[in-house]
């Protein structure tokens, strides 16, 4: 397996991993301080969005580096 594969297996996973968080929104991850700070900056709604927003990239990111 080439390493452009590794990485986009990566991605992926790392996908999921944003869509899961940004839907369930576990407390002990959603209260961090950083998370707090995009909310008080794009709002909640605006919050989810991003998130989803960036997870659709590292798909995009991830397919990218399987095919090359």
């Amino acid at each position: 397996m080439n390493t452009n594969a590794l990485f986009g297996i990566l991605a992926l996973v790392y996908a999921g991993l944003v869509f899961f968080i940004t839907y369930k929104k576990p407390k002990n991850i959603w209260g961090i301080a950083k998370i707090r700070g995009f909310e008080k900056v794009l709002g909640e709604k605006g919050t989810e969005i991003f998130f989803y927003a960036f997870g659709t990239l590292a798909v995009a990111l991830g397919i990218w580096l399987m095919t090359k």
